[in-house]
């Protein structure tokens, strides 16, 4: 089914890794054309789809590029976008990245509930027939046939908070406003100084982002018990979105990246 939102929503913030404050209008579209972004401080306004060809950068966020048009950091927009059904609307944006807000889904979900969704036309989504699969060293993400939508996620990691942690989500059976969306992204406190001096998360604080050492978080409390493996599942739902529509398939991600998630779906793609 193709639907989009019934009224436009306007939200500002600052970017992760650009710091840089930037105001984004999402707009009800029913062109045809899936979702996209169109860069409104640009004289030309370049359009810039959100489909995996226009894939550009995966380095600790995704990149689209279109001609003269680019934005980065879109997965948590694109997974709230599907978390809550739509599949066209127009992303004006006066800046390069979109906003990190609270480092979730959440303020993005609350405004287009606010805002409402309309059905466009009905249809069904297309289901995967064959298993895909794609991976580097011991880190993988695959998709395999199934009756049901569901995705699943494993992480490993060195610092004690985290460890290692698997969650599985369905919207069958959870609403991803309750179970996903609300998961923020993470990092940790020994790397700071070093992205920062290769000229990234320069907008990341306290305040949108968990962050912890080997031994605890330095921002609790957690959301979840196991935040940070729902914050990738919800990385990996905003990736896959960049197919148009997700194929029915149980998706199996472990220890991925945003690099993995899209190298997925350009596999799938064929």
């Amino acid at each position: 089914m193709r639907s989009t939102i019934q009224e436009t929503i306007e939200l500002s913030g600052v970017g992760l890794h650009s710091g840089d404050r930037v105001n984004v209008r999402l707009c009800p579209s029913d062109s045809g054309e899936g979702i996209y972004f169109a860069r409104v401080d640009r004289t030309s306004v370049p359009l810039i789809p959100a489909l995996v060809e226009s894939v550009a950068e995966t380095t600790l966020s995704t990149e689209l590029v279109a001609g003269e048009g680019k934005v980065r950091t879109v997965e948590h927009l694109l997974a709230a976008l599907t978390g809550c059904g739509v599949s066209e609307a127009r992303i004006e944006i006066d800046g390069g990245e979109v906003p990190l807000l609270d480092g979730s889904a959440l303020d993005w979900i609350e405004a287009i509930d606010r805002a409402g969704i309309t059905s466009i036309d009905s249809g069904s989504a297309p289901v995967l027939s064959a298993p895909v699969t794609v991976y580097e060293g011991d880190m993988f993400v695959s998709a395999i046939p199934s009756p049901e939508l569901r995705f699943t996620y494993g992480v490993d990691f060195p610092y004690g908070p985290i460890g290692k942690q698997w969650h599985s989500w369905s919207p069958a059976e959870e609403d991803f406003r309750v179970a996903i969306a609300p998961a923020r992204t993470f990092g940790f406190a020994d790397q700071i100084e070093y992205l920062q001096k290769a000229g990234l998360i320069k907008g990341g604080s306290l305040e949108n982002a968990l962050v912890c050492d080997k031994e605890k978080w330095l921002n609790p409390p957690l959301r979840f018990e196991n935040e940070p493996v729902r914050h990738k599942l919800l990385d990996l739902i905003g990736d896959l979105t960049l197919l148009g529509t997700i194929p029915t398939a149980h998706y199996i991600a472990y220890k991925a990246s945003h690099k993995l998630h899209v190298q997925l779906a350009r596999a799938i793609r064929g």
